[in-house]
């Protein structure tokens, strides 16, 4: 039975509903020695609790796809089948252009959401430069396949997790596809091709989207892999100008690295509620020693990069959970990169999807503008404070709606409305 299935979800809400039900009827005909009378007590106390436990967790976990299945959670999962040292470019001397073309089997993913918007493909992908054999989720822009888009390809957005945090977060979660649908459509926002990888590729472990010979390729999958099995499936549009990377949490952190390490892989990246430093998951395997921290810590490449990067970062954070790492990110940044920084209040909510939600149309409208992909209609007011670069470290956000706030899109001017 599937982990985030409706079949189990049924299951224990009757379990719930029988360990409820068995205590009110049988408490007072349980017969026998006093002993045994206890004992059957204390096991119908110990069921309700551990049923009501099981469906707080289930409900918990589809609400946010932390687990995507009884491997990721038992923790017996292993996506890795070799992790050679592929060197520092992630390539392991191989001629990329010139390797076969990958051709993928994609079905109609399932589970919360899939098959909203036009619904999300999934296929099972063995990287042939990093080792990985993992699911990749893809979903395609409403102009795909239109008769007058037939000839165009499409910029692409690679969506990150959490740790830990299934590759259907994005769609399930967070609902990006049935968010952007319709800005796709009116011309607010680009047609993006979304593609999710899977990231949680090592049982226990958070792989810091960082390659580690002998236990895992992790960046090469998501920026040599991904990228070429999407670009030889679908109308794609070619590294860099046409792909970004975007995350939350640790997938956050992962989106910013990716960027700033591979600028001639992505001309973009998205970090929410992210940070610098891979020792800000303690689970990592990138903050092991000191010299993979340095390695994966955006902040120090940007500092020591002899040729700044030609990326846009995008940083989004509440103080104390991702705001001083965009600062610093900033403070750091020498032209052509830029960095634009969004102060979100504690009153806009914590570390959860219900604050990384509200921020995707933003996101996408400043993807559409960073991307060269600013032919879509209807320009967003709301980033006219994104764009300027003028974020202010303090704003101003009394009386604005939740989801302006957590979207970076508060006005000072909803101070004086009532709501």
């Amino acid at each position: 039975m599937s982990l985030t299935g409706t079949p189990f979800l049924y299951t224990t809400i009757v379990l719930s509903v029988v360990a409820l039900i068995l205590p009110l009827t049988l408490w007072s005909r349980v017969r026998g020695p006093r002993p045994l009378r206890t004992a059957a007590r204390v096991l119908m106390l110990l069921f309700t609790q551990g049923t009501a436990v099981a469906l707080v967790f289930v409900l918990v976990n589809n609400q946010n796809n932390l687990y995507d299945n009884w491997a990721d959670l038992l923790g017996t999962g292993n996506h890795v089948q070799q992790a050679a040292d592929l060197g520092r470019d992630g390539t392991g001397g191989l001629a990329l252009k010139q390797l076969p073309k990958v051709r993928q089997v994609f079905q109609p993913a399932d589970g919360p959401g899939m098959r909203a918007a036009g619904g999300v493909r999934v296929t099972q992908l063995k990287g042939r430069v990093s080792g990985v054999n993992a699911e990749v989720y893809v979903w395609l822009p409403p102009q795909y396949n239109e008769p007058a888009y037939r000839g165009k390809k499409f910029p692409v957005v690679e969506l990150l997790p959490g740790y830990p945090g299934s590759a259907k977060a994005w769609f399930g979660s967070l609902k990006a596809h049935e968010q952007l649908l319709p800005l796709m459509r009116s011309g607010q926002v680009a047609p993006f091709i979304l593609v999710a990888p899977r990231t949680n590729l090592l049982a226990g472990v958070d792989t810091g989207c960082a390659n580690i010979p002998g236990q895992v390729n992790a960046d090469t999958w998501l920026s040599i892999d991904v990228p070429r099995m999407v670009t030889d499936n679908f109308r794609a549009q070619p590294a860099p100008q046409g792909w970004a990377v975007a995350g939350y949490s640790a997938g956050a952190h992962c989106a910013v690295k990716l960027a700033v390490a591979h600028p001639d892989r992505y001309r973009a990246a998205v970090s929410m509620s992210g940070y610098n430093d891979p020792i800000g998951e303690r689970n990592s395997l990138a903050s092991q020693n000191p010299a993979l921290r340095a390695e994966n810590n955006p902040y120090l490449l940007l500092r020591k990069a002899a040729v700044p990067p030609r990326v846009a970062l995008y940083v989004s954070g509440e103080s104390g959970d991702g705001y001083q790492a965009g600062t610093a990110l900033e403070s750091v940044a020498k032209a052509p990169t830029t960095v634009h920084v969004v102060f979100l209040p504690r009153s806009a909510g914590g570390h959860t999807m219900a604050l990384w939600r509200p921020q995707v149309p933003a996101v996408f409208r400043w993807l559409t503008l960073q991307m060269g992909q600013n032919r879509a209609r209807g320009e967003d007011r709301s980033l006219t404070t994104a764009t300027a670069g003028t974020t202010p470290r303090s704003p101003s956000t009394a009386g604005s709606r939740r989801a302006a706030l957590a979207s970076g899109t508060s006005s000072p001017a909803a101070a004086g409305r009532k709501r």
